[in-house]
């Protein structure tokens, strides 16, 4: 076993992507910046640098060269992540002696682990999602219960093809990067051992999602809010169904911010006219809106961590999700767990929190003081110790 307690970490960081863009392309460029603020040593070989880095960071992309750079759109995106693959395998033959673990992400992988693996560097995968044999099916099935399809080229759609890289992908990873226990169990489900998982957090920007300090009317309607994709797996129908059940729809109002798959929102058309619920559509001032509202709801049916968690309770919004969330949200102690799909037991929650506002003040605090271990740095130090760990573990 390597001791590597003290020692900086030397980092390769291959994203195959746009890092800084949107969605995982954001995770991947905070995970960066958070572990150069924690002391690593990070060189990261991006598809495309979408948004700038640290200037301690090292950054070589892999299909940009100056302003020209390879079009995921034209190519498709799994060609340019091959691509990205081999190039990343290639520089890192050459980097023997030189980098203590590599980091990868899915669709991007497969050459650089079996590079790696051969030069007896440790790599970790992230898994930013459950395994993706369960999500396909626990999407499907759902989709197929409330009558809503899915496109062919939904990312949620089943994918033999990808299944096949990334299920590939995970047997060459030494060890899978997981952000919730939820997306540890459903790789033990799958046959994966304990061992060949470890835990780390996603985060929130302190800069951009702080809390509204104006003391509340406690009389006022409650406001609660869903931030994100309005599709199937976020579960949006089961906050709506248990919404308009709750008192709380009677003067209170429920905001949905973000775009819809247009065969779900026609699905949904009869709960979205309730005069309580307003479709903002997608939005940029979601920091803004996170401050205004009282609870978040997030029964997600499949769900790797949910990032706008952390940035509820950085916010000072009180959380309401399904178990299939992070796990950074305690039931009681700064927000409210329900099982998948149990209507009725969110239905209570949000009643709860409408007639009980010293339980929603006292939940809100909680939150506000545990905000500090969720943010983007204090995931890049929880980062960091698990690349020590897995460092020693070889």
């Amino acid at each position: 076993m390597m001791d590597f307690k003290g020692k900086q970490v030397r980092v390769l960081y291959s994203f195959p992507l746009k890092i800084g863009a949107g969605r995982i392309c954001y995770t991947a460029w905070e995970q960066v910046e958070g572990l150069a603020a924690a002391g690593a040593s990070v060189m990261t070989f991006p598809g495309v640098l979408h948004r700038p880095l640290s200037a301690t960071v090292r950054v070589e992309p892999t299909l940009a060269w100056g302003k020209l750079r390879i079009s995921y759109k034209y190519f498709g995106t799994k060609r340019a992540c091959a691509w990205h693959d081999r190039i990343v395998a290639h520089r890192l033959k050459k980097m023997a002696g030189q980098v203590d673990i590599v980091h990868t992400w899915s669709l991007g992988a497969r050459q650089t682990l079996i590079t790696a693996a051969k030069l007896g560097i440790p790599t970790v995968l992230e898994r930013p999602n459950a395994h993706t044999r369960f999500a396909y099916e626990v999407v499907q099935k759902e989709c197929e219960r409330i009558g809503v399809p899915l496109p062919p080229d939904h990312e949620h759609a089943y994918n033999a093809d990808t299944l096949r890289r990334e299920e590939e992908e995970y047997r060459l990873a030494y060890r899978l990067l997981c952000p919730s226990d939820f997306v540890v169990k459903t790789f033990v489900d799958q046959g994966f051992s304990r061992d060949s998982l470890v835990r780390h957090i996603y985060g929130y920007d302190e800069k951009r999602f702080y809390p509204d300090n104006q003391p509340r009317d406690p009389k006022r309607g409650l406001t609660m809010i869903s931030v994100g994709v309005c599709a199937v797996r976020k579960g949006l129908h089961f906050a709506l169904e248990a919404w308009l059940k709750s008192p709380a729809s009677r003067d209170g109002t429920f905001l949905i911010a973000g775009d819809f798959l247009p065969a779900y929102r026609e699905k949904l058309a009869p709960l979205l006219n309730h005069p309580s619920i307003k479709v903002l559509g997608h939005r940029n001032d979601v920091p803004e809106l996170m401050r205004k509202s009282d609870i978040l709801v997030l029964p997600s049916i499949e769900e790797g961590f949910g990032l706008v968690v952390a940035e509820a309770i950085g916010s000072g919004c009180v959380p309401l999700i399904s178990d299939a969330c992070t796990d950074i949200c305690k039931h009681m102690e700064n927000g409210m767990v329900h099982p998948v799909a149990d209507v009725g037991v969110l239905t209570k929650q949000i009643t709860q929190l409408h007639e009980d506002r010293r339980l929603l003040e006292k939940l809100r605090a909680a939150c506000l003081s545990n905000a500090p271990e969720v943010t983007w740095k204090a995931a890049g130090v929880k980062l960091l110790q698990t690349y020590r760990e897995v460092i020693a573990s070889r």
